[in-house]
């Protein structure tokens, strides 16, 4: 048999996703088989197209880090899951591109009924890094200040709602005017149009000359250096990507006149058989089917439009999540 897969060989453009006919892929031990609904696009995703993802991956490959659907077959040694199940995950290895796909069977997460297979491509990747930063990493408490670079996008939406619930206030930063509203909307204080605005001049205004306690920075280049200027003494920074850049190379020398602590974030990097991975699962999910976390979807793209999702993400007009929909799911 064979899948409908979103290839690419070579790094590049856009015009580098081809759609191809591929071998089924088959789950290995402690691995399921997942009829794709939805794989979700991300910023990474673009970053391993061009070929400056900060962490190696080899070509030709198939796209896509995160995935909903439903399990069709187990590897030997599967566990906690069963054939039926409607799911969401991480293929570790990409792969979500495309009509079945494989993942492990420990970072499976079950949606509850009231999830949809579209949010359940949405929300894995943003809102689990969103609440990573803020309690595994920082250890988020009512009243909190926290600055959020990029806000407008899925990460900094997600960092927003989960701050804002949890009591703590909320300033952002963003690029593009008009990509501030849904931000607000969901309970951020301030948000900053760096293009009219001084964002340093505008966070120590909001936070009284203090500075931020927490300040999430996806920036990288000038943004993020210039963001270690805003943050209170011993407040921490946390970076999770370098949308305009590589940054100051010398973090020693930023963190020294305030002793802040820095922190670079990989999501892979927790651990996903841990209670602080399964408290996160629980919290996020609580939040969707509660209401009180919106994951908006703001394109919804077939297999052969991947390209055009790759276009519309990296034109920085985009306040919410890019699909691919692979499948027949809901």
């Amino acid at each position: 048999r064979r899948v409908k897969a979103v290839v690419i060989n070579a790094t590049g453009g856009p015009e580098q996703l081809t759609v191809a006919d591929m071998p089924d892929p088959v789950p290995g031990p402690g691995e399921v088989l997942i009829d794709v609904a939805y794989a979700g696009c991300n910023w990474a995703d673009t970053q391993v197209r061009i070929g400056i993802y900060p962490h190696p991956m080899t070509y030709p490959m198939v796209l896509g880090f995160e995935v909903s659907g439903i399990v069709s077959a187990l590897g030997s040694g599967a566990t906690g899951v069963e054939v039926g199940d409607r799911v969401a995950t991480f293929p570790e290895k990409g792969g979500a591109y495309a009509e079945k796909c494989v993942a492990s069977a420990t970072g499976l997460i079950k949606l509850p009924p009231a999830v949809g297979l579209d949010v359940g491509a949405a929300f894995p990747i943003q809102a689990l890094t969103a609440y990573h930063m803020l309690y595994t990493v920082y250890g988020l408490e009512r009243g909190d200040t926290v600055l959020v670079n990029a806000i407008g996008g899925g990460v900094g939406l997600a960092c927003t709602q989960l701050a804002v619930h949890a009591g703590a206030r909320v300033i952002g930063t963003v690029g593009t005017p008009g990509k501030e509203t849904r931000a607000l909307q969901y309970g951020a204080g301030r948000v900053v149009v760096t293009t009219t605005e001084d964002f340093e001049t505008a966070v120590l205004d909001f936070t009284r000359g203090k500075g931020v306690d927490l300040a999430i920075d996806s920036y990288g280049a000038t943004m993020l250096d210039r963001t270690f200027n805003v943050v209170r003494k011993l407040g921490h920074v946390i970076s999770i990507g370098e949308a305009e850049g590589q940054p100051f190379k010398n973090i020693r020398e930023r963190i020294l006149p305030r002793s802040q602590t820095f922190t670079r974030l990989h999501l892979g990097h927790v651990d996903q058989a841990s209670p602080e991975w399964q408290a996160g699962v629980t919290h996020v999910l609580e939040g969707i089917v509660e209401g009180w976390l919106k994951v908006p979807i703001e394109g919804v793209f077939a297999l052969d439009q991947a390209a055009d999702m790759h276009r519309r993400l990296e034109g920085r007009h985009v306040a919410g999540k890019l699909l691919l929909k692979a499948g027949k799911g809901t």
